[in-house]
């Protein structure tokens, strides 16, 4: 156990035959108990300046601790987030991926038909050719046939003679 300023000021020392001048021990002593007690202030100082500091280490230890969690914590919903976007993305690449291949789809299935009804209506356009074509070329034959000829070398006359006998013939 230390001494303290008071033990050294009590302290007595037994007196022997010639032995130090009690003044100048007593004066010495006395310097000694006030530079021990500024010790003892400063150690005791020191000593709730070490506990103050060891409590404010704790208290930013506690805020590093919480601050390294929230970093993971960010961290984690960091990646989370991240993950969660990759799949949506993954999922809307998906979904166009599927409409075009949809659109493609119909897209090509329309052409198809429009190429259809392109070769339908070709035919049907062909036949239609070939059958005014028919009937152009029956026109003109029933318009070069002889029959026409005949029809204008009949005399007026035997139309009027024609005409005549009729009405005769009637009464």
């Amino acid at each position: 156990m230390p001494l303290t300023p008071l033990d050294i000021h009590n302290k007595e020392f037994t007196r022997g035959f010639r032995g130090y001048d009690e003044d100048e021990v007593n004066e010495f002593l006395d310097q000694v108990i006030k530079d021990y007690e500024l010790v003892m202030r400063d150690k005791k100082e020191l000593k709730n300046q070490v506990e103050d500091m060891k409590e404010r280490l704790g208290h930013f230890s506690n805020i590093e601790e919480t601050l390294n969690k929230s970093i993971l914590i960010a961290q984690e919903t960091a990646e989370e987030v991240k993950g969660n976007a990759n799949k949506e993305s993954k999922l809307i690449i998906k979904e166009a991926e599927k409409n075009a291949d949809r659109i493609i789809n119909e897209a090509l299935q329309k052409s198809r038909r429009i190429a259809i009804e392109v070769e339908e209506l070709k035919k049907q356009a062909k036949v239609f050719r070939t059958r005014l074509k028919m009937l152009v070329e029956a026109q003109l034959e029933l318009i070069e046939n002889d029959d026409w000829d005949g029809l204008f070398q009949i005399d007026m006359d035997e139309e009027y003679e024609s005409e005549e006998e009729t009405k005769t013939n009637s009464y």
